[in-house]
């Protein structure tokens, strides 16, 4: 079924990828490959950043021992250049018909199930790999605080820096005023995340977005952090403009300082 879900062009390395694994047996540890897994279609930009980060996180917490189950740790990754317009080729098409990175293919499906956007991406590693709710909540209503901020990163953050770095990066000089209102845009939406990290209404201040108390690490904190630390890209922002949100730069070394986090921004994901 898998070899018609592919088109002709699409990449060997996507339609033939393979994983591995490790499988203890009789006290040794024996390398096992198998032919499905999860693999990912990526480009280490702030969005690509967001599952690269959760993929490392699932594979750091779960290990890398086979189970019944092929599971997360065993995935592979395609590096693509999106300036090339890769992202626009029938084959990533077929994929995702929006042409945007990252693309996640589930091939341990029949056939393989492709994954489009990052928070749905991640809330299908969470749903599929992550049986002990480790970036995510069992309470319902933890749960939805976690849906409503990784959500409202998705929906009110990222498309405001996003225009910000363009005009800054790709306009620069064209239109000032463009600049300067997703630039204002942007600030206004680091306020919000200031505020809810500073507990300015509820005397508490946070470590993380989402649960109870000073919250819990999860899928809102990855699915933010990737555009919050790439803060001086765009050259828009000044370290003046910044020392406004002093809880928000200090989640921001929080997250960085994880194991898992650095692995997914790490050297293996950057393009040759």
């Amino acid at each position: 079924m898998s070899s018609n879900f592919y088109l002709e062009g699409t990449p060997d390395e996507v339609k033939n990828a393979k994983v591995s694994c490790y499988r203890v047996a009789y006290q040794t540890i024996q390398l096992t490959e198998i032919m499905k897994g999860l693999h990912l279609v990526t480009m280490s930009t702030p969005n690509g950043k967001k599952v690269q980060i959760m993929l490392e996180e699932l594979k750091a917490a779960y290990g890398t021992e086979c189970n019944e189950r092929p599971s997360v740790m065993k995935y592979t990754h395609t590096l693509i250049n999106i300036s090339t317009n890769e992202q626009k080729k029938d084959w990533f098409l077929k994929l995702n018909p929006n042409g945007r990175i990252p693309i996640l293919i589930d091939n341990t499906k029949t056939p393989p199930f492709p994954v489009m956007e990052t928070s749905a991406e991640l809330l299908y590693l969470l749903k599929e790999f992550d049986n002990k709710d480790l970036f995510g909540f069992k309470d319902e209503l933890e749960r939805n605080e976690c849906l409503q901020w990784l959500f409202f990163w998705h929906g009110s953050g990222a498309p405001y820096q996003g225009q910000t770095n363009y005009f800054s990066k790709v306009m620069k000089g064209k239109s000032p005023e463009a600049l300067e209102r997703f630039k204002n845009e942007t600030l206004r939406v680091f306020g919000v995340l200031e505020i809810r990290l500073s507990g300015k209404y509820t005397g508490e201040p946070r470590d993380y977005l989402a649960g109870n108390g000073k919250g819990k690490y999860s899928v809102a904190d990855i699915g933010t952090w990737p555009w919050l630390s790439a803060w001086e890209f765009s050259g828009a922002f000044t370290k003046e403009d910044m020392n406004a949100f002093p809880h928000l730069l200090k989640w921001i070394d929080r997250i960085a300082e994880r194991p898992a986090v650095q692995s997914g921004i790490s050297e293996k994901w950057q393009n040759k």
